[in-house]
């Protein structure tokens, strides 16, 4: 169950670099990647270029909460890495697929759904541990 569990966080650490390529693509689409001033260029985005822009820097706030989660489940000693947490970890991940997509699509009232979602899957992984 460890392993199932770790590899959801090397998927919740791919994420925000995941999450670069499309605004990468609505950088180069405004006039081309400015390599000199990205986060300038990132700031004046518009449209889907500012959703993408938005949607990778929270890939990485997420990251952080769910890597706590992680090791708050995993310090808490045996038996609180069971089959819930690992459940938890999956949701977490599928969660911030979705909310990509959704951010992305511009499917703004979805995307908070899937994202409170994620925060409820990470924070009741943490919560059981610390409870256990």
């Amino acid at each position: 169950m460890l392993s199932s569990l770790l590899l959801t966080v090397f998927i919740a650490m791919l994420l925000p670099f995941l999450a670069k390529a499309p605004l990468a693509f609505a950088m180069q689409k405004a006039g081309g990647y400015d390599n000199n001033n990205p986060r300038a260029q990132q700031a004046a985005l518009k449209g889907f270029g500012q959703r993408a822009n938005a949607a990778h820097y929270n890939s990485f706030e997420a990251l952080i909460i769910y890597g706590c989660a992680v090791l708050i489940a995993i310090a808490a000693g045996s038996g609180t890495v069971d089959n819930t947490t690992v459940i938890l970890g999956w949701v977490f991940i599928a969660s911030r697929i979705l909310y990509l997509l959704c951010y992305w699509l511009d499917y703004a009232t979805l995307r908070s759904t899937v994202w409170l979602v994620g925060i409820i899957a990470a924070f009741s992984m943490a919560g059981r541990a610390l409870l256990a």
